[in-house]
């Protein structure tokens, strides 16, 4: 199915790309109906993590009260709040409590019976050592271990080359972790998608559809580095049949839901006219 990134139906919050839209996440949800969209993408800030809807028992009833009025599901989410303050970058009573924040938010997850938790390892996430390998390993055991198969899969999100990423997710059983693909991340670091998806196909769980520059920024689809028709054709070939999350660039003009539009008409062309 076709979704998109929560706040993409809203105004850029703080100029950035992509943040929680806390004035106007119940519209998203009354905006998707109205625009055909029935799957929508969570995103969660470190910053006011706690006090994000998403994490409050309140919060949770009003979500799946829009859930069900307006038809529109939320599947998955993007832990940014884990990019921004990642637990294996910190040492002692800190470290602990970041974990402490990413079981929150698996557990919230866990009770409004989402599939995925996107584990952004990139930009400030990104693993820089052993070292940190080691203490993200030995972090996520402790936490999926009370869960058995219950709950949320994680998946993780990554800037590894092809055969390096293959590497690293062997090591994490399948049924609980998993590969979030963004196409714009893959084509701004010049990876090969027929090496990516030869490699590791079998693993991705959940599809962000993006374009961005050769070694630059997130712009519309079609105008990056991104060769979306040849990726989606190789997903599908592949036996991809998971979602493909739109998250591409805002709308200059503030028309937002008309350029999410754009882009999903787009991406349902290259898939062939299916969702």
């Amino acid at each position: 199915m076709i979704g998109f990134m929560q706040g993409r139906l809203s105004p850029p919050v703080g100029g950035r790309i992509q943040a929680f839209p806390a004035d106007h996440w119940r519209e998203e949800f009354a905006l998707a109906e109205r625009h055909g969209f029935s799957l929508m993408e969570w995103t969660l800030d470190h910053d006011g993590l706690d006090d994000n809807p998403f994490m409050t028992p309140t919060g949770q009833a009003e979500i799946r009260d829009l859930q069900r009025r307006h038809g529109v599901a939320v599947r998955s989410l993007t832990a940014d709040s884990f990019m921004q303050a990642p637990f294996f970058k910190a040492e002692g009573a800190a470290a602990d409590d970041r974990l402490g924040e990413l079981r929150r938010v698996v557990d919230a997850a866990a009770e409004l019976d989402l599939r995925y938790v996107v584990i952004p390892l990139v930009d400030s996430g990104r693993i820089e050592n052993p070292l940190q390998a080691a203490r993200l390993r030995e972090g996520l055991d402790r936490l999926v271990g009370p869960l058995g198969s219950e709950g949320p899969k994680l998946i993780f999100e990554f800037d590894l080359p092809p055969a390096e990423l293959a590497r690293f997710i062997a090591e994490y059983p399948p049924e609980r972790f998993g590969i979030n693909y963004d196409i714009g991340n893959s084509a701004s670091l010049g990876h090969d998608p027929r090496a990516e998806i030869a490699a590791y196909a079998g693993r991705i769980d959940n599809v962000h559809v993006k374009d961005r520059l050769l070694g630059g920024t997130t712009v519309p689809l079609g105008q990056g580095a991104a060769d979306l028709p040849l990726v989606l054709r190789l997903l599908r070939g592949a036996g991809y049949g998971g979602d493909f999350i739109v998250q591409a660039a805002r709308a200059v003009d503030g028309d937002h839901a008309g350029a999410l539009c754009r882009y999903r008409d787009r991406v349902r062309a290259w898939l062939g006219g299916t969702d």
